[in-house]
């Protein structure tokens, strides 16, 4: 039970912050270029209650990633729709990658201190361990989420930076696979090598390169969370 506890308070700031800070930079990017709708319905707002998915929040802490309740954006509110969507959905890849700046700063800042210590060092590593586990949280899951969502398939981010790209009739043609995008993507990531061969190296490379000397730290909280 101690165990459970432990892992829920090491992960709960790093993942609602993830996914919460992801959803409103989407509101947010949508309203300055004229999309109120984030906003008018309550979800510019830092309080994750108003962005948490169940089964989304449930994931995060049994596989490691998950999902939030998307902002909602009426690309007819947009001032150029195709052109201003491409940034919308940009915004919430984006706000995690620089999250994960931020968390390897932390990390490495929390490594740093811990090198130049003086005192009693076994109680400053015990009352800094919880932090920089964290911090190595922090980075992982900011780095999944803004890799993953980048994947070009709607309704994920990436699919919506897709259609804006594509000329409209092919545009329409991604956008037909919504519907079944979910199932699609999880086919993808489970009966297929998608995973393995692409998601996975970029990721482990990115937080490899973000986490310097900290990597092991972010191994170790990693085994400590998931158990692998």
């Amino acid at each position: 039970m101690e165990t459970i506890i432990a892992k829920i308070s090491i992960m709960l700031v790093p993942a609602l912050l993830a996914i919460t800070m992801h959803e409103v930079a989407h509101g947010y990017v949508a309203e300055r270029f004229g999309d109120p709708t984030a906003r008018l319905l309550g979800r510019l707002n830092l309080n994750p209650l108003r962005h948490l998915d169940p089964i989304g929040t449930v994931a995060i802490f049994i596989f490691g990633f998950g999902w939030a309740r998307p902002v909602p954006v009426n690309a007819g509110n947009l001032r150029r729709p195709r052109r201003d969507m491409i940034w919308v959905a940009l915004a919430g890849p984006l706000t995690n990658l620089l999250l994960a700046v931020l968390s390897a700063l932390l990390l490495r800042g929390i490594g740093l201190l811990e090198s130049t210590a003086v005192g009693d060092l076994q109680l400053f590593g015990q009352i800094v361990k919880p932090l920089r586990m964290m911090a190595g949280f922090s980075l992982y899951i900011n780095v999944l989420l803004g890799i993953f969502n980048l994947v070009p398939l709607p309704p994920l981010d990436g699919g919506r930076i897709l259609t804006g790209i594509l000329p409209e009739k092919q545009a329409m043609i991604v956008n037909r696979l919504e519907p079944f995008g979910f199932i699609l993507i999880l086919f993808l990531v489970f009966f297929t090598d998608l995973w393995s061969l692409v998601l996975a190296p970029v990721i482990n490379s990115l937080v490899v390169l973000l986490a310097g000397d900290e990597f092991g730290l972010v191994e170790q909280a990693m085994k400590f969370l998931f158990g692998h």
